[in-house]
């Protein structure tokens, strides 16, 4: 890690303040240029993307689970490649791969046409396996890799002011992923879906640039200490108190698997829930922008209970935001039960907003205050597994209950199912620190 930390131009341990509010910074941005890999940033194209590839409903969403499927087997080895070469090199790969590959999905209508011609094949095929390769390479780089790349910085640069600290970038974080479909669907209309792409790899290659000069892994790579301290000032005793739990002593704890399972259900909702998301409230004749405009207040109580929670996190259990998130998850599922009533919106307001707030909780402060920052990389990157699988099933799993059962809110039973196991399996976990 020294070595590649000396081919850089900036130096933290000469900054005339803690570096750390630099990562915190610029980590926050690295979280927002993994949107075009996300759902929230794929759900404004699906429309007419498969339109103009001539792919139906359910073989879109299929594309995009199988994609999103092959790229999970990779995350997990991802965080170990964290744990190895640090966030700045990881960063910097994972945001280069999804510019490119942003550059070839924005012509991949000519790509398939091209396809077809070369081969005198014309079959929903050639579109299908194109997309769901495009469709891994944009999951594994921008939801799983630059992510959890940048959020796992932006923890190993603080400690006691861990809360606090990512109550800000949750912020940051919450108001960019909400406004992201406003914007997106802006871009799309002034330049059409192509050229949005072609923009957003542009930004993406630019941010490349800015991961070389400011992404730095840990303090102590720089002679410096978690949250600004000087070494002097550090209580030796109760710095030896923190044990460093590797991936296979992690997966036999309770928390790990409570933690990762709520965390993977909330990633299977949302994506599920965004990707269908003009379907769904047009199913209950809501229009475009009605459907769209629910991300606004979504996003200002995600913001209040992130902002809230994070700073309390600090001082209260975790085991707390566990079973909240629980019961936010069952307000968002009778929400859709519910959505042809108006009081189905509100729930579905409700219980996405506080899910998305505590998420941003617990996906980044849960995994080093349980489990230490030692082996950070693996442990986080294996629950970002869990998550890349969970999003990967949801937009099918929606889609063949609209087309096959006729409605959405079926997927409202097998939710709430799951989370009564979860609710039950949740009462004897304890924080294994």
């Amino acid at each position: 890690m020294q070595n590649q930390n000396r081919i850089s131009l900036i130096k933290p341990q000469e900054f005339p303040f803690f570096y750390g509010y630099v990562v915190l910074f610029i980590g926050s941005i690295g979280i927002l240029a993994s949107i075009p890999g996300q759902t929230i940033g794929v759900s404004v194209f699906t429309d007419p993307v498969k339109d103009a590839l001539g792919l139906s409903r359910n073989e879109f969403s299929n594309a995009y689970m199988i994609g999103t499927l092959l790229s999970s087997a990779l995350v997990a080895r991802a965080g170990r490649w964290f744990d190895a070469y640090g966030a700045r090199y990881v960063a910097f790969f994972a945001t280069l791969l999804l510019g490119v590959s942003l550059l070839i999905f924005s012509v991949s209508v000519e790509i398939s046409g091209a396809i077809k011609a070369l081969f005198n094949f014309d079959s929903w095929l050639i579109p299908f396996l194109l997309i769901t390769f495009l469709f891994f390479l944009i999951r594994f780089s921008g939801q799983g890799v630059l992510t959890m790349a940048s959020r796992n910085m932006i923890m190993m640069w603080f400690k006691k002011n861990r809360g606090k600290i990512n109550s800000i970038s949750s912020i940051t974080v919450s108001l960019g992923f909400s406004s992201a479909p406003i914007l997106l669907n802006r871009l799309i209309d002034d330049h059409g879906w192509a050229s949005s792409w072609q923009i957003m790899a542009l930004s993406l290659f630019i941010f490349c640039l800015c991961i070389l000069l400011f992404y730095r892994n840990r303090p102590e790579d720089f002679d410096l200490l978690p949250d600004g301290h000087e070494k002097k000032e550090v209580d030796q005793e109760a710095e030896e108190i923190e044990t460093d739990f590797t991936l296979k002593e992690a997966k036999k704890t309770r928390a790990f698997w409570m933690f990762g399972l709520v965390l993977a259900f909330n990633s299977f909702y949302v994506t599920g829930f965004t990707f269908h998301i003009v379907s769904i409230f047009g199913s209950q004749d809501y229009t475009k922008a009605e459907a769209i405009a629910i991300f606004l207040p979504m996003s200002i109580i995600a913001i209040f209970v992130s902002t809230t929670c994070n700073i309390l996190s600090d001082y209260i259990q975790h085991k707390i935001y566990l079973f909240i998130m629980l019961a936010s998850g069952v307000v968002a599922s009778l929400g859709l039960l519910f959505l042809a009533n108006p009081i189905g919106v509100y729930l579905l307001v409700g219980g996405l907003g506080t899910m998305g707030g505590l998420f941003a909780v617990i996906n980044a402060v849960t995994w080093p205050s349980f489990f230490g920052r030692r082996y950070l990389g693996s442990i986080s990157g294996k629950v970002m597994s869990f998550l890349v699988i969970a999003s990967a099933v949801a937009p099918s799993l929606f889609s063949y209950c609209y087309t096959t059962l006729g409605s959405y809110r079926y997927i409202s039973y097998i939710t709430l199912a799951f989370l009564l196991f979860l609710i039950i399996g949740s009462f004897k976990v304890k924080n294994p620190q």
